[in-house]
């Protein structure tokens, strides 16, 4: 993949407004960003596209939306409080600080789920920007640390919580009783999460601040292999179905050596970014583990009762989990191209339609002309009602369409002298650039069509 690609998409990001450096009036804050009026929506668009995928298309399965504070024994219970940490090593020269896995490569980091502390001392390792002498390894917890309380000093310690699956854990039994559900069956929930990273980088792939769409799927134990298998080919699918070349995506389960302490199994979908192949999504076997750590600690029982076969035990888990930035960014750089058209460069989005910001951009091929200016406005008022529609004006048509182009909008809708007479508008395909003439009272359907198709 093109080594200055991911350089072309910061650039349109800010150009377009996509992404922007967050608080950047006052200099920014390092690896945290503000989504604009085509990230949100883009960012929207795949969120609702994995919820209608994974909630609304399956009958198996049940969404919530957990608080991002919760009782810190849910962390104790997760083992965040314990495990959840890097080591890390300080320059004793030029005073920067690393994360001891990146120096040791033997030793792998299985994400950021909680694990054993890794063992070793870098004695051997040299600051890789100065050469300087490093120091003992420390331990770091990645979890954001507040107070609830209206006097700091003595309000009670919670967290920002790191990942979404523990509220689902925490409410297994809610969601059991109250839909009636029968195993196998899955919780789905998008959310933010918060991990005090010390490497980050590469725009938004890693950052502080983020949104997880996770499933937890609860299965019978002795099934629990089938499902992971069932579940990774559902989730890969999922990318390709939206537009990810498969060129660019890979399935690799992870080692014995960096798998998770309570894992049966991992397997994680990478995506080919502009920095190497790196992690889309994990699709993980996490088995009993969660579930019976919260019975131990809270005293509630989580078991599940088969009526069938009249037996009880806990469920296992399978829990596939992506980022939405990450997965934002993938269709962002996977959909971006360049074309010569008229000796002129044209770039392009090719995003899916269901993921692209705008669906149809209006335009006035005679701004000065009020008979034309209304008809465009009445065609975005109708429009708007069923998609995300834009009215523009500000250039030449030429201009108007290659500004449409660079953001993902599917469909450019011309009003001209001739649509005052035949009642009639021009429809030209983003990627096709053929051109259709379709009646302004058929192009809710027209439209409608095309998206769905």
């Amino acid at each position: 993949m093109n080594a200055d690609l991911m350089e072309k998409i910061v650039s349109l990001c800010k150009r377009r407004g996509f992404i922007f450096q967050s608080s950047e009036i006052y200099g920014g804050l390092e690896s945290t960003w503000d989504y604009g009026p085509l990230g949100v929506e883009l960012k929207r668009n795949v969120k609702e596209a994995w919820w209608r995928s994974v909630v609304y298309e399956r009958d198996d399965m049940e969404g919530i939306d957990a608080a991002i504070l919760m009782h810190p024994s849910v962390w104790m219970a997760s083992g965040h409080v314990e495990s959840f940490a890097d080591l890390l090593v300080d320059c004793r020269g030029c005073k920067k600080r690393f994360r001891l896995d990146q120096l040791i490569p033997t030793q792998k980091s299985p994400g950021r789920e909680p694990r054993p502390l890794d063992q070793g001392a870098p004695q051997e390792k040299k600051c890789p920007e100065c050469g300087g002498a490093l120091t003992e390894p420390r331990r770091f917890n990645l979890m954001f640390k507040t107070s609830v309380g209206s006097v700091e000093e003595q309000g009670s310690a919670i967290y920002l919580r790191p990942e979404t699956a523990q509220g689902i854990f925490v409410n297994f039994d809610n969601v059991l009783t109250t839909s009636r559900r029968k195993l196998p069956f899955g919780i789905a929930q998008a959310g933010k999460a918060f991990r005090n990273e010390i490497t980050t980088g590469n725009f938004t792939f890693r950052s502080r601040e983020f949104e997880q769409m996770e499933i937890e799927y609860f299965v019978k134990p002795g099934a629990d292999e089938e499902w992971h298998k069932k579940w990774i080919d559902e989730r890969l699918n999922w990318y390709l179905r939206f537009g990810l070349r498969e060129e660019h995506l890979r399935l690799r389960p992870h080692g014995k050596d960096e798998i998770a302490h309570y894992a049966k199994a991992c397997t994680d979908i990478e995506y080919l970014f502009p920095m190497g192949w790196s992690e889309l999504e994990g699709i993980a076997n996490r088995t009993d583990f969660d579930l019976k750590q919260h019975s131990r600690l809270s005293g509630k029982d989580l078991s599940y009762f088969d009526e069938e076969a009249k037996e009880r035990f806990v469920p296992y888990v399978i829990e596939p989990s992506g980022g939405v930035d990450r997965a934002v960014l993938a269709f962002l750089i996977d959909s971006y191209r360049e074309e010569i058209v008229k000796q002129e460069k044209r770039v392009v989005l090719g995003l899916h339609k269901a993921l692209a910001p705008v669906k149809a951009a209006i335009l006035p091929l005679l701004k000065n002309r009020g008979e034309i200016v209304a008809m465009c406005k009445t065609i975005t008022a109708e429009l708007s009602r069923l998609f995300k529609v834009k009215y523009d004006d500000t250039a030449s048509i030429g201009r108007l369409y290659r500004r449409q182009d660079e953001i993902g909008t599917p469909f450019c809708i011309t009003v001209d002298v001739d649509s005052l007479s035949d009642r009639k508008a021009t429809v030209r395909d983003r990627d096709t650039m053929q051109q259709d003439r379709v009646s302004v009272d058929k192009l809710k359907e027209y439209l409608t069509e095309k998206m769905i198709g």
